[in-house]
């Protein structure tokens, strides 16, 4: 099982994404994402998402919010990974020239028209209108899809 994080920085009705372009066998390979990866030893979720999101856009976060878990069963060969979804609005610092993919702030109303996840064009709209805490299940197949589960709590 692997633990990640996941973040959206948000200002001006913009949201930080990473267009995933530059890494070998990336399985996000062309795809838009937030910012994050796996946990490292002793940390807590909001260790793990500062630290990603410094390592990934240069921005020091301050007072991540979270606002649900996923669970994704066998995503990435065959492993279970377990994320922590969070927005970030307090960080300072300057952006950099990330070695995962090209950053750019996306306007709010324009997230939906980019090369997501299927997932996350269920789960983004949840952080947008600020639904209550949520805890849920994304089962793909060849990077396909194939259901959803959610709870909110």
């Amino acid at each position: 099982m692997i633990l990640a994080t996941l973040a959206y920085l948000k200002k001006d009705n913009q949201t930080l994404m990473i267009h995933r372009v530059k890494k070998q066998n990336d399985i996000h390979e062309g795809k838009w994402n937030g910012l994050g990866g796996k946990f490292e030893n002793g940390e807590s979720p909001e260790d793990c998402v500062i630290r990603e999101v410094e390592e990934e856009s240069g921005f020091k976060a301050k007072a991540p919010k979270l606002h649900g878990f996923i669970a994704f069963p066998k995503f990435k060969d065959n492993e279970d990974w377990h994320v922590f979804i969070f927005t970030i609005t307090e960080f300072e610092g300057t952006i950099i020239d990330s070695d995962e993919g090209n950053l750019e702030w996306i306007d709010d109303d324009k997230i939906m028209d980019l090369n997501l996840w299927p997932g996350d064009r269920i789960f983004i709209p949840w952080i947008i209108e600020n639904k209550p805490f949520f805890s849920a299940k994304f089962e793909y197949e060849n990077k396909e899809l194939v259901r959803h589960e959610v709870n909110f709590y």
